[in-house]
């Protein structure tokens, strides 16, 4: 056992002082003090060009003209005049890719687990430790990562929401962030099974940053996440998903990686609870009954696959996965946790393609492997439609808006390139995203994040991470 003392001299001699250090002073949050970035009028040229449109597919050398933050034209040779050029030639153009599913609050302890302490333990060893400071340096850590990713929409699933100043940090950060999302707002960390959710605060923030349908200039919509069975009680439970029906409120639950299946599709079925508006997640124990229904009722899927590995104990993730596939539900790509993986979407969809394949003797024996161009749908327009954001981005598509990505094609990790999905899902790593749009603002160009003091998020964020582990001394050393 590790002292306090102790286990602050093993971080190093700042954390000592922290130690005695006054707690953080809650803020009033104010407007960025940064330069806001505008939308640009922009023609992207000579790009081989990935729309991920039914209609289009693959352009081999294309152009693409955005305006004010909308996708005017697509096509080669595009004439326009008075756009700024962006060259794309010997680059792969695509839409950003969509996060269905991420507990964006806890990035900043992404290296708070080790042997012997797994994310469970670590979070629920610092999870009443975060300060509404931490989570604005949190959130903001990794909206500006997934920026530098080519990630240009999150699903935040906040289910640590401690307080209304909680919440106020984390969409501080989504209006400096500029990155498109859903803000879900959820438990704290840990609440009893017979605690309801706070829809006091709930109201609130759809009053205050939602009252038109979305905040900070269309680019965030507001949901709820609730816990389920597995982590309230069943009264509490329905009257949580009582209220956030009767609200209007998209909703988003944790179906859970391990036996039994808490969650019933054929029963939410009942109730009336499937449909669009409800997106599930890590839903490995579902039955081809309970994936049945929810294609039925275009019920969406967030699947996490590095998550679905390491904590799910409910059996293959591969069956669970092509089960999904093989009956029509609509399957999203995630990351769950920067703790569990990576925000790089391109592994994602490696992983899942190298992942699902049938095998003799089970019954994906029939199914046809995942291709290519699939899991670079369940990267991007999948996720925009669990989202409800079809419409607005997901594919380059004209009338969309400008959420852009350019993949550099001559990087050495990549080049040389022959067919153009398989070089995104096969090559390319965040470090080859060069250039990033969202809503036709530029966030990052020439390989470099240029919207965002880089250095003083990272700074902040290390504070706060300093401060929760001196904080949680043994609890963390254990």
């Amino acid at each position: 056992m590790l002292n306090r003392r102790r286990f602050a001299n093993l971080l190093g001699a700042t954390a000592l002082s922290a130690v005695s250090a006054p707690p953080l002073v809650q803020r009033t949050f104010a407007q960025g003090t940064g330069a806001p970035v505008a939308r640009g009028h922009y023609l992207i040229k000579n790009g081989a060009v990935i729309t991920v449109d039914p209609l289009r597919g693959v352009l081999p050398r294309a152009d693409v003209h955005v305006r004010d933050g909308r996708i005017e034209a697509l096509g080669p040779d595009l004439q326009v005049a008075g756009a700024e050029i962006i060259d794309a030639t010997d680059m792969i153009v695509m839409p950003g890719f969509v996060d269905t599913h991420h507990h964006m609050w806890s990035a900043l302890g992404r290296n708070f687990i080790r042997d012997g302490l797994g994310y469970f333990q670590a979070k629920a060893a610092t999870s009443n430790l975060f300060q509404p400071d931490d989570f604005y340096n949190s959130v903001m850590l990794g909206l500006v990562e997934m920026a530098n990713a080519g990630i240009t929409t999150v699903h935040n699933w906040s289910h640590n929401t401690r307080t209304p100043a909680h919440a106020d940090a984390e969409l501080r950060a989504h209006r400096e962030s500029m990155l498109r999302a859903r803000y879900a707002y959820g438990h704290i960390d840990a609440m009893p099974r017979s605690q309801l959710l706070d829809y006091t605060d709930i109201d609130r923030v759809q009053r205050e940053y939602f009252a038109s349908g979305t905040a900070f200039d269309g680019l965030v919509t507001f949901g709820v996440n609730l816990r389920g069975l597995s982590q309230s009680d069943e009264p509490v439970y329905l009257e949580d998903m009582k209220q956030a029906l009767t609200r209007g409120l998209k909703i988003a639950i944790h179906a859970g990686q391990a036996p039994p299946n808490r969650v019933i599709a054929e029963d939410y079925e009942k109730h009336g609870w499937l449909g669009p508006n409800l997106l599930i997640c890590h839903y490995l124990p579902a039955s081809d009954a309970d994936a049945t229904a929810m294609a039925r009722t275009k019920t969406p899927l967030s699947f996490s696959p590095h998550s679905e590995f390491r904590l799910g104990v409910a059996g293959d993730p591969r069956v669970a996965l092509l089960r999904m596939r093989r009956l029509g539900v609509l399957i999203s790509l995630s990351f769950d946790a920067t703790s569990i993986a990576p925000l790089n979407m391109f592994e994602n969809m490696r992983l899942v393609w190298n992942m699902a394949i049938p095998w003799r003797g089970t019954p994906t024996e029939k199914d046809p492997p995942v291709g290519f161009r699939e899991v670079i749908e369940m990267a991007t327009l999948n996720g925009a439609n669990a989202l409800g954001l079809g419409d607005i981005t997901g594919s380059l598509t004209v009338g969309k808006r400008a959420d852009i990505i350019l993949i550099r094609g001559n990087d050495i990790n990549v080049a040389p390139v022959a067919d153009i999905e398989t070089t995104v899902v096969q090559s390319a790593t965040p470090a080859n995203v060069d250039t990033v749009l969202v809503d036709g603002r530029i966030v990052k160009r020439g390989g470099k994040l240029v919207a965002y003091d880089v250095e003083r998020i990272v700074r902040q964020a290390k504070a706060s991470a300093l401060r929760i582990r001196t904080a949680a001394g043994e609890r963390l050393a254990r």
